[in-house]
């Protein structure tokens, strides 16, 4: 791994983990609702834009691999936290609250597969 690598990646992940911020904040203050809709939202938003770059960095092989870093492993890897929904998802079990739970659970899980399989479908379509 070459300085440039980690370089792509640590300020990947500044602007990455600085728009899941200003995202899940936002969707927090506009949607109040029992389940965790701003980790929600950054995790369907992350999962739709991380399948679109790879199917377009696929396509397109002669871009940077270190703009490709930049881009999905920084900037998507930060936006999107699976940790942050382990732990709300802990929270809602632990309250009792087991329909939010179970809810957030399953959104997230068949949410981000759902928006992946969009997302390369989507760059499919548009390079064909």
């Amino acid at each position: 791994m070459n300085t440039l690598t980690i370089i792509a990646v640590a300020s990947g992940g500044a602007v990455g983990a600085t728009l899941r911020l200003l995202i899940s904040g936002m969707v927090n203050k506009h949607f109040v609702h029992a389940l965790p809709l701003g980790t929600l939202s950054v995790n369907l938003f992350g999962s739709l834009l991380i399948w679109i770059l790879f199917a377009y960095f696929h396509l397109n092989a002669s871009l940077s691999p270190h703009l490709k870093t930049f881009m999905i492993t920084g900037i998507l890897g930060a936006l999107t936290t699976y940790s942050t929904f382990a732990m709300e998802s802990f929270f809602l079990l632990e309250a009792g609250d087991y329909m939010h739970a179970f809810a957030n659970m399953a959104l997230n899980l068949f949410g981000t597969i759902l928006f992946a399989g969009i997302g390369y479908m989507t760059i499919l379509h548009f390079t064909k």
